[in-house]
């Protein structure tokens, strides 16, 4: 095969991945297996297409042709943009596919020039004769007898056939997309407009002709009194005619200085029928910024912008008043936001020596990120630093500086202490002082109640013990309690049932206790009468024995008294139990 070309001449027509679409009901025509379907493509075909592919994106092979319009199309298009759907079938790649088809759209919109024809309200042409269909009463063929705006004839126009009346112009239906509806310039003519420019230059040629009389009338009188006036001097002696001249040279002056009732302008006749006025822009008092100083050395007056950028009389000896009237333009430079430019153009600078391409004025936005970042990181880095000193060397309490108040705990009260720091005159200073028990730890506990929380419930974290009023055990009471914890809750019903029957509980062994204390007290009773009927001669000891006896009556009453509370506070917390179930049940 050495010396052997191989010459692979590839179709403009077909692009690489571009598969032949064919409809339903062209295969079934056709037949099953018919034509127009791709063969099925090998592992050396598809290698071809993608080389194809690439050299034409290259430039190396020339670009597809489209099918319907001959044009080149862009090997950049992704496949699935120049593939054609089975519906819109083609011979070989185009873009048809992707365009609008004008043909398939019944009722296309309005052009750009459509519009309604303002002030047209009738046809030229005017009938001769009465068509039938046409109104009865003046016989126009656009509208009926009864949508006829003329006045209604004696006899109409079907009848007389006299005096038919023009067609009206109907308007055309225009159909408006989404921008014609919100276009403001939509139906604008341009024509129209000429009228308004033709009457404002009519206006304008009129004012010039006023503004031509006025002039002449005014030249006139000028004229009129010139002359008046020379008859008046020729009649006048020498002398008084230079007195005149020399006050009306005064009041020149005096105009040209304190131009202020002037309104600020000069009027010169550059001819007899048109004058020109100039308006002065500075007072003629004003001395200039260049003339302030005129050394060699003196600052530098820039002519195009009119600014002098240093203090002209800056240590000139007897012109202090002057110089503090103009300090120099200097100022100018490092106000604002000038400083913040300077900054940046410098960091743009010192960026581009560092290898980063950027511009100040071509990427200002860029330029002031890349300056923020470098000031984060620059900060961060420099706290970072410093951090890793005070961890090598100490010292950061000395960079925490208490404030002056608390160093030096100044007040305004006097207080007086000895030697020994005993209070001798004033007040102590108060202590703040809690309405909370502090470092209190009752029953043997560590900690207090609310360091701990589990199960929705806070108890004690030496013990982790839920009551309030359990002794600590210390760490050997974290088991128990743990499986007090994971014990499951009892329902509301379940609670209340068992509270019932430990209230029950408690009234019988408190009658118990009652009965044996009364036994105890009759046998006592009985013993001590014995007692008295032996030793009646001794009245000492049967003092004492009635003392003991109001003592016993007087504390069993206090603990009736008491029994009777408790009963009457268990039967109000049992019927608010009751309500609470009859509340929860409605």
């Amino acid at each position: 095969l050495s010396g052997l070309r191989l010459e692979i001449k590839f179709d403009l027509t077909k692009m690489s991945g571009f598969k032949l679409q064919t409809p339903v009901s062209q295969l079934i025509k056709t037949g099953k297996g018919g034509g127009g379907v791709d063969e099925p493509k090998t592992r050396d075909s598809f290698r071809r297409e993608k080389d194809l592919e690439e050299d034409r994106k290259l430039g190396l092979e020339p670009a597809c042709v489209d099918v319907d319009t001959g044009r080149d199309i862009n090997p950049h298009i992704p496949q699935f943009i120049t593939q054609n759907p089975w519906y819109v079938p083609s011979d070989g790649a185009t873009l048809k596919h992707q365009r609008p088809h004008w043909e398939r759209q019944q009722d296309p919109d309005s052009g750009v020039h459509d519009w309604y024809k303002r002030g047209q309200q009738e046809v030229s042409s005017k009938p001769v004769k009465f068509r039938a269909g046409s109104c009865e009463n003046c016989g126009a063929m656009t509208h009926k007898k009864r949508d006829c705006f003329e006045r209604p004839r004696k006899q109409g126009a079907k009848f007389t056939n006299d005096d038919i009346a023009a067609d009206d112009y109907i308007q055309p239906k225009l159909k408006m997309g989404f921008e014609a509806k919100r276009d403001r310039w939509n139906g604008y003519d341009n024509a129209a407009y000429s009228e308004v420019i033709k009457d404002h230059e009519k206006q304008e040629e009129v004012r010039k002709m006023i503004k031509a009389e006025k002039a002449k009338e005014e030249k006139k009188a000028a004229e009129e009194a010139a002359a008046k006036e020379k008859e008046e001097k020729e009649g006048a002696s020498a002398d008084e005619k230079t007195e005149e001249k020399e006050g009306s040279q005064g009041e020149e002056e005096d105009e040209d200085l304190y131009a202020e009732d002037a309104q600020m302008e000069t009027k010169v006749d550059m001819d007899s029928s048109t004058r020109i006025t100039v308006r002065n822009l500075r007072i003629r008092e004003d001395t200039a910024k260049y003339l302030y100083n005129l050394n060699e050395n003196a600052p530098y007056y820039d002519p195009k912008s009119r600014s002098m950028r240093e203090n002209p009389l800056l240590g000139v000896k007897g012109k202090e008043q002057q110089a503090a009237k103009f300090s120099g333009e200097n100022f100018v430079r490092y106000s604002g936001e000038v400083v913040a430019a300077n900054e940046a153009q410098v960091f743009a600078w010192s960026a581009r020596c560092q290898g980063i391409d950027v511009h100040a004025l071509a990427e200002p936005t860029r330029l002031e990120q890349l300056q923020k970042d470098f000031k984060s990181e620059s900060k961060d880095v420099k706290q970072e630093t410093k951090k890793k000193l005070l961890e090598k060397y100490g010292g950061s309490e000395h960079l925490e500086a208490v404030p002056k108040e608390l160093l030096l705990a100044q007040s305004e009260t006097y207080v007086e202490y000895t030697r020994k720091g005993t209070l001798i005159k004033g007040e102590e200073r108060p202590l703040i002082k809690s309405r909370y028990e502090e470092d209190v730890y009752p029953k043997n506990h560590s900690s207090i109640y609310g360091s701990f929380w589990a199960n929705g419930r806070w108890g004690f974290r030496c013990c982790h013990s839920f009551v309030r009023q359990s002794y600590c055990i210390g760490e050997q009471g974290y088991a128990v309690n743990d499986e007090m914890a994971a014990l499951p809750k009892l329902t509301k019903k379940e609670s209340t049932t068992k509270e019932e029957t430990r209230d029950e509980k408690m009234e019988e062994a408190e009658k118990k206790e009652e009965v044996k204390k009364e036994a105890e007290e009759s046998s006592s009773s009985s013993s001590s009468s014995s007692d008295s009927s032996s030793d009646s001669e001794d009245s000492d000891e049967e003092r004492e024995r009635e003392k003991k006896k109001k003592e016993e009556a007087d504390a069993e009453e206090k603990r009736r008294a008491e029994r009777e509370q408790r009963q009457r506070e268990r039967r109000r917390e049992k019927r608010k139990r009751r309500t609470e179930k009859m509340g929860g049940k409605r």
